[in-house]
């Protein structure tokens, strides 16, 4: 709690002051649980009233898409950052080195912010290895996407471990909104300051998006599933159109998920129309 928190109670300036600055010694000195700890994805699931080890218990949610043309000069540049890498790096598979998945997610997400810029014409920026702090865990995540005001999406890769993905990000996406909703100013806040942010959890290959409000999460499905091999290199070869198709559907949940999130009205009541309207057409 804050001095203003205090104050809002009832309490006087002067004590206000002194438990404010008691609370924020007591959280200086609690240590904090790093997001690379939390390996139990039941544990996690259990706080939302889903008993279950594996994803597929999770809710699903129907993740918008936005259309994207084939000759739009992004995903064209998508395509031959991903072709140059091929030719680099070879086929991608379960034993590709993390620095190697990393550079395909990166090329995928670069193209989504530059097409969902020219779209809105608004602010977005990613931050790798973002720290993001909350009151019982802290940790740099892989990918943050951050609009001019929020985070607005959490990336989490893992190799093969799609679960431990799923465990990790959750948690990563509940101290994203609780910093959000530090970072609004007190005019700004509405009543419930209900507020909503996405996942991916990703192995560089298979794609899986997470959709988190306070007290929920859902996913989408199926996961949407890239092939890397250098076959595709061939632009007259099955492979390639395969690769060709299968970017492009992740290129446009991707850049539906950045455009919602950052052009929803900011009133609470918009944002839980929002999130409901997508939990209904699962």
């Amino acid at each position: 709690m804050t001095r203003y928190d205090f104050t809002q109670a009832g309490l006087e300036l002067g004590p206000a002051m002194r438990l404010a600055k008691e609370a924020n010694a007591f959280k200086a000195t609690t240590p904090k649980r790093s997001f690379s700890s939390y390996h139990s994805l039941s544990e996690e699931l259990e706080k939302y009233g889903i008993e279950s080890e594996g994803i597929d218990a999770i809710p699903l949610f129907n993740p918008p898409a936005y259309k994207i043309q084939d000759n739009d000069k992004h995903f064209e540049e998508c395509i031959t950052e991903i072709s140059i890498r091929l030719r680099d790096y070879g086929d991608l598979n379960p034993d590709s080195l993390e620095a190697v998945r990393n550079e395909y997610v990166v090329a995928i997400l670069h193209a989504a912010l530059h097409i969902v810029r020219d779209d809105t014409k608004k602010k977005f920026s990613m931050r790798p290895q973002q720290k993001i702090i909350d009151e019982e865990s802290c940790g740099c995540v892989d990918y943050a996407i951050k609009d001019s005001e929020a985070l607005i999406c959490i990336t989490e890769n893992k190799q093969h471990q799609i679960p431990l993905g799923f465990a990790q990000n959750i948690k990563q996406l509940e101290s994203s909104v609780e910093t959000n909703k530090r970072k609004r100013k007190r005019d700004e806040a509405f009543g419930d300051d209900f507020d909503y942010i996405y996942g991916i959890v990703t192995t560089g290959r298979d794609w899986h998006f997470l959709l988190y409000s306070p007290g929920e999460i859902a996913r989408s499905k199926p996961a949407c599933t890239i092939e890397f091999n250098q076959e595709a290199l061939d632009k007259d070869s099955e492979e390639y159109q395969a690769l060709h198709k299968s970017v492009k559907r992740v290129l446009e949940t991707i850049v539906g998920l950045l455009k919602d999130r950052a052009c929803v009205e900011k009133l609470p009541s918009s944002k839980r129309t929002r999130v409901e309207e997508y939990r209904s057409k699962r």
